[in-house]
């Protein structure tokens, strides 16, 4: 029996939350990325997310069923560490090797101060990129396309193609990385732009993984986390200590 699963619900207000859902998400991007200024990021990404929890509920899914349940806290904060150290490790090598220390040669990241740096990788992040992308795509928009307790690829890949496209704006943003400038910066810009959307696509899938095998959002949002606001203060570090 499929404890997660959602109790009958009307398609139609199904259908309803999915186009509520990504017109949300693509209002929600154009005002982060293009209209509000940098101190209201966070802001409009914990409301987006709380808004599409009651979309969510709206459509009938219990909290569990799109990855905010109880029941599996621990084994999520469990699988959650463990990917994040592996990310960590990743890290690590990156650092050990001079060919890969380019990696974190990222024009975006500039020249916090300790203030700037706390800011971005402990509220800006957190709350602006990590929470309501976990919670868009690795738990209402899979839900509200079929997702259960079982691995079911066509909502899985939807809400990945859905987080490609989340990346557009910032896509454009990317060739300042050097690295990334080093390997496609021949490329015209939409080329560039639609390879990073290719790329996030594919982690869409990596971390709904971490979702599925920790049944919780909390297992991607430490990936996530780990992976964002720690590649920055690695960046920074990188930056100021050549």
């Amino acid at each position: 029996m499929n404890t997660l699963a959602a109790p009958p619900l009307s398609r139609q207000r199904r259908v309803v939350a999915v186009v509520a859902a990504v017109l949300l998400l693509a209002a929600a991007t154009t005002l982060a990325n293009r209209v509000l200024p940098g101190w209201a990021y966070p802001v409009c990404g914990a409301v987006t997310a709380c808004l599409l929890v009651g979309l969510a509920l709206f459509a009938g899914f219990r909290p569990a069923t799109i990855g905010l349940g109880r029941r599996h806290l621990g084994r999520a904060a469990v699988v959650g560490l463990i990917g994040a150290a592996l990310i960590a490790l990743g890290f690590g090598i990156a650092l050990a090797v001079p060919a890969l220390r380019p990696l974190f040669h990222d024009g975006r990241v500039g020249s916090p101060s300790a203030a700037q740096l706390l800011w971005l990788a402990l509220v800006r992040i957190p709350l602006g990129t990590v929470l309501v992308e976990e919670v868009a795509f690795r738990g209402v928009l899979p839900a509200l396309l079929g997702a259960g307790d079982r691995w079911r690829w066509l909502p899985v890949l939807g809400a990945a193609v859905l987080f490609g496209l989340w990346h557009l704006l910032p896509s454009l943003a990317l060739v300042r990385n050097s690295a990334v400038h080093a390997t496609v910066g021949g490329l015209p810009l939409g080329v560039v732009s639609a390879l990073a959307m290719l790329a996030a696509a594919g982690a869409g899938v990596f971390l709904y993984w971490w979702r599925h095998t920790g049944r919780g959002l909390l297992a991607p949002v430490l990936v996530h986390l780990t992976t964002n606001s720690g590649g920055l203060v690695l960046a920074s570090w990188v930056l100021t200590h050549p």
